[in-house]
């Protein structure tokens, strides 16, 4: 299988890559490192600053041919020719801004994050359809965009009787920020091009992501951009590093939020579940992409027993809530079909916690902890 990965710096685009480099027959890798050069102008940085993805790889041991290059996917003519050079079996779709607090900062960022977002999704779906290809189409998407309902969030989809006739629809979405918002347009705009031109496209609802290694063999080369701060970092990822600089968590609001957690290498499992289950063209899967149901607080408390346990004493602060959310709301989101396909979920458990906190404290002096509390608000 020949896969090609937009946004293979970052985050995620980075543990795919690791994960995929002996499964797949060939790797092709595509960023254009536009985060790093963000991060740079709003004073944030990453835990550990990592060399660009083709020095990356030549630490990594492997006989997969890789080709890697540095372009923007908003540029319609770069997406179209890499597509039609190596006309992959799949892409995988991580080229987007992913930060909530980035989107909400002013009004540049807000357009940047829209016009990125809308513009590299559009690119690629267009590109597979102009040169008619059988590519499957892998998009990450974030259960950020369903928002919290009143009433159970189902995958992907819901099925509406009315006046004696029912249809299927996408689930209604209301996201809280423009990145969300920027991610449901994604959504509508690949479930557009799904239908009326017979694509096969996956669209993987994931939620907040945790953790440092990406595969259960991982050492420190496959570690990727680990971020803390207020715009790109995680909640999880905020707190343990809060905890190895002995300050103290800090939960927006009552902490009361509910979300759906993710470990890294659960995270790059769905994405090879989802190349091993290409829908038929004209289709569209959607899966909900988490493992487990956890309040803000929850998630702090869990961060200061496991700190306890290498004697690090934790204090939890709650501040006021920069952001415009629901605090207390139901929330029982579904998420099962990923486990149907194989997918065996990994607990979060204080082992894990403090794994990613003894990473953390080997570049503990690389820590700015100005950056972390929150400096965005959605007012």
């Amino acid at each position: 299988m020949k896969v090609l990965i937009f946004g293979a710096d970052g985050y995620l685009g980075w543990s795919t890559t690791i994960s995929l480099i002996d499964y797949v027959d060939e790797l092709i890798l595509v960023d254009n490192y536009s985060k790093r050069k963000y991060m740079r102008k709003l004073g944030r940085s990453p835990l550990v600053n990592l060399p660009k993805v083709s020095t990356r790889l030549k630490n990594i041991k492997s006989k997969v041919k890789n080709t890697t290059y540095e372009l923007d996917c908003s540029v319609y003519d770069s997406v179209l020719n890499i597509i039609k050079k190596h006309n992959p079996d799949a892409i995988i779709h991580f080229a987007e801004l992913p930060s909530a607090p980035f989107s909400m900062l002013n009004k540049y960022y807000s357009w940047e994050t829209i016009r990125n977002n809308l513009e590299s999704t559009f690119n690629i779906v267009h590109a597979v359809k102009e040169l008619k290809l059988d590519t499957h189409i892998i998009k990450l998407g974030t259960m950020g965009e369903y928002g919290t309902p009143n009433i159970d969030i189902e995958e992907g989809w819901i099925k509406i009787n009315h006046n004696k006739r029912s249809d299927k629809f996408l689930y209604p979405r209301q996201g809280s920020s423009l990145y969300h918002t920027s991610k449901i347009m994604d959504t509508d705009l690949i479930w557009f091009y799904t239908r009326l031109y017979n694509l096969s496209c996956t669209d993987l609802m994931q939620g907040p992501v945790y953790g440092i290694y990406p595969h259960a063999n991982s050492n420190d080369n496959d570690v990727p951009m680990f971020t803390y701060d207020d715009i790109f970092g995680t909640v999880l990822n905020r707190f343990i590093v809060q905890s190895v600089i002995n300050k103290p968590l800090t939960v927006y609001g009552s902490g009361k939020q509910i979300r759906g957690y993710i470990n890294i290498k659960d995270s790059v499992e769905c994405i090879k579940i989802a190349l091993q289950n290409k829908p038929k063209q004209g289709e569209l899967n959607i899966f909900n992409q988490f493992t487990e149901q956890f309040s803000v607080l929850q998630l702090a408390e869990l961060v200061k027993s496991s700190m306890n346990k290498i004697d690090v004493d934790v204090i939890i602060k709650k501040i006021k809530n920069p952001r415009i959310e629901k605090e207390n709301h139901y929330y029982n989101a579904k998420h099962s079909n990923l486990r149907k396909l194989g997918l065996k979920p990994t607990k979060l458990t204080h082992s894990i916690i403090i794994e990613i906190a003894e990473y953390c404290m080997k570049y503990k002096n690389n820590i700015k902890p100005k950056t972390i509390n929150p400096g965005i608000k959605w007012a």
